[in-house]
């Protein structure tokens, strides 16, 4: 949604869309807010609860399974599995979107890496799509005035117009830039604590040929995960930066992600907003 500076502080129920690379700030910002006036729709948290939780619960169950003490109680219904997903406890997605590489290294065949894969992309669609829905759901259920979209960082990946529509229809996106000190900062982490990571199809296997080449391995299965994990991560921060920069340019507005490090409140926060929209207007 374009606007102008005043437009924007004049609108009654704010419902802004936070963009870029998980790691930037985009959860620590939204919690910065009053919470009793912005609701906190979280898209990885509708992901792992909507979308993926019957996935997600079947995957513990296939590991659960393996073991003849919990197999015997599954089958005859006398325990059941759960998985206990929160705003800040999203570990039991990435543990069912998973690595790619050796088995015994906790790695999945490319088959069955793809086929989750897809499973989320598609699932982080529809959780974007969602977002108009809960922005009336905010105020006419919960009573809050406005609505804060913490989006997944894979988002700039998927290629849905309609996804797009809706967000840009319904919510001022915001994106958090990360420079360069900030991208070292998010690839020393990510080669520090290798995680599972959502990748568009086409980018996953050029980097794969190039990694098997390098590497010489016959196929991914003898891919070592985290290695693989941790070689790719920096040609993702490269890939993902023009696609936030397109959604940015075309549907909304940018924004130092090291600004939001010095916000106070909530005042300071709309002011940032207004800020980035006036920079954009002024360059046009």
């Amino acid at each position: 949604m374009l606007m102008t500076r005043q437009e924007f502080l004049d609108w009654p129920r704010k419902a802004i869309t936070l963009l870029g690379m998980s790691g930037v700030g985009k959860t620590t910002l939204a919690h910065r807010l009053p919470t009793d006036r912005w609701f906190h729709y979280s898209g990885d948290y509708r992901i792992g609860t909507r979308y993926l939780s019957e996935h997600i619960v079947d995957n513990f169950k296939r590991e659960a399974i393996k073991v003849p003490f919990l197999r015997d109680l599954l089958r005859s219904d006398s325990i059941y599995i759960q998985s206990n997903i929160t705003v800040h406890n999203l570990e039991p997605i990435s543990t069912f979107l998973g690595k790619i590489g050796r088995g015994d290294s906790g790695g999945l065949q490319l088959a069955e890496f793809n086929r989750r894969q897809r499973l989320h992309r598609d699932a982080e669609a529809s959780a974007m799509k969602d977002v108009a829905d809960f922005i009336i759901k905010a105020k006419e259920i919960y009573g809050y005035d406005h609505l804060i979209n913490d989006a997944g960082g894979s988002i700039c990946e998927i290629d849905d117009p309609d996804m797009l529509r809706v967000l840009s229809e319904n919510t001022l996106i915001l994106y958090l830039r990360a420079g360069p000190e900030m991208e070292d900062e998010l690839i020393r982490r990510a080669v520090a604590h290798p995680k599972p990571l959502y990748y568009r199809e086409d980018f996953l296997d050029e980097r794969l040929r190039e990694y098997l080449q390098l590497e010489g391995h016959a196929s991914p299965d003898d891919i070592c995960p985290d290695r693989f994990v941790r070689w790719i991560f920096p040609a993702l921060v490269r890939h993902r930066r023009p696609r936030y920069e397109r959604i940015a340019t075309h549907y909304g507005y940018t924004t130092d992600a090291t600004d939001i490090a010095g916000l106070r409140d909530e005042k300071d926060f709309l002011e940032l907003v207004a800020i980035a929209i006036e920079r954009k207007q002024a360059r046009h």
